[in-house]
């Protein structure tokens, strides 16, 4: 399989996080998020137990993976549950575009052009339409609270993918480790601060799918797409995924696509393709 391939593979299973993250809402975040990595994680396990060198990663390596798969999700859970979830789920996709701005201040020898800042303010106007449009799906202000976990979750994907580029190299599979470690902190959570919980038939079905897809395959397409392609044009197709993802989750809402939320995303999506280009 080409590195464009595995790059649609895992786009196409994160298209799916923000709609299955609304129909789980009513459980608590650190719950949903620690099932589904766990589940995830057990995709590589086969792997580890033919070769225990399979998770074999530096201490500052598996702290990079545990920061950014147990602390992305549990944002963007958060957000979901406390923001209009379209809007937020807009917001939480100027990862690409915090990347270009993150790159000079996180990797050596890189630079933040003139058009980088127009980016910028491109994505940032975005987000801004994407919440002055929830204005009338909130019920109070308080759901204008759900956008800084939204922002918080887009900065830390963000920031992980260029500290993955300043560790040293490691095995696909260890994606795995970081997701099993990830998923067992967030249980310990969820039994120290959450109410427990009784999942149905159904709920177990939709961790499992979710766990099973955008926190579990998705990982290991993509980093199979940045091991074997260009990562720059494997970036640019990234930019569907806020695009499919809004889509699907408008269905499953059963919202219209307003003219807010048609503009934010074209406005992002505008940013992070005019970003990657400025070098």
């Amino acid at each position: 399989m080409s590195s464009t391939l595995y790059a649609l593979a895992a786009i196409a299973l994160w298209a799916t996080l923000a709609s299955l993250g609304t129909s789980l809402s009513h459980l608590p975040p650190f719950l949903l998020t620690g099932l589904a990595l766990m589940i995830g994680s057990a995709m590589s396990w086969p792997l580890v137990l033919r070769n225990p060198r399979a998770w074999a990663v530096p201490a500052r390596t598996l702290a990079l993976g545990i920061y950014g798969l147990f602390g992305f999700h549990f944002l963007l859970f958060i957000a979901l549950r406390l923001a209009p979830p379209v809007e937020a789920n807009l917001v939480n996709y100027l990862w690409p575009l915090f990347m270009v701005v993150l790159a000079p201040v996180l990797l050596p020898r890189m630079s933040l052009r003139p058009l980088h800042v127009v980016a910028a303010l491109l994505g940032f106007a975005g987000a801004a339409i994407a919440i002055l449009g929830a204005r009338g799906a909130a019920s109070d202000g308080g759901s204008y609270w759900g956008f800084l976990p939204a922002l918080g979750s887009a900065f830390i994907w963000a920031s992980y993918s260029l500290w993955t580029q300043r560790v040293a190299a490691f095995p696909t599979s260890a994606i795995g480790l970081f997701g099993l470690v990830s998923g067992a902190l967030s249980l310990l959570c969820h039994w120290l601060l959450e109410p427990a919980v009784a999942l149905s038939t159904r709920d177990w079905l939709l961790v499992a799918l979710c766990g099973l897809g955008p926190l579990g395959a998705a990982f290991f397409f993509w980093d199979l797409a940045l091991k074997r392609g260009d990562a720059r044009q494997i970036g640019i197709l990234s930019y569907i995924t806020p695009l499919a993802s809004t889509a699907l989750l408008l269905i499953v809402t059963g919202r219209p696509l307003s003219w807010s939320i048609a503009l934010a995303a074209v406005l992002i999506i505008s940013a992070a393709v005019m970003g990657t280009r400025a070098r």
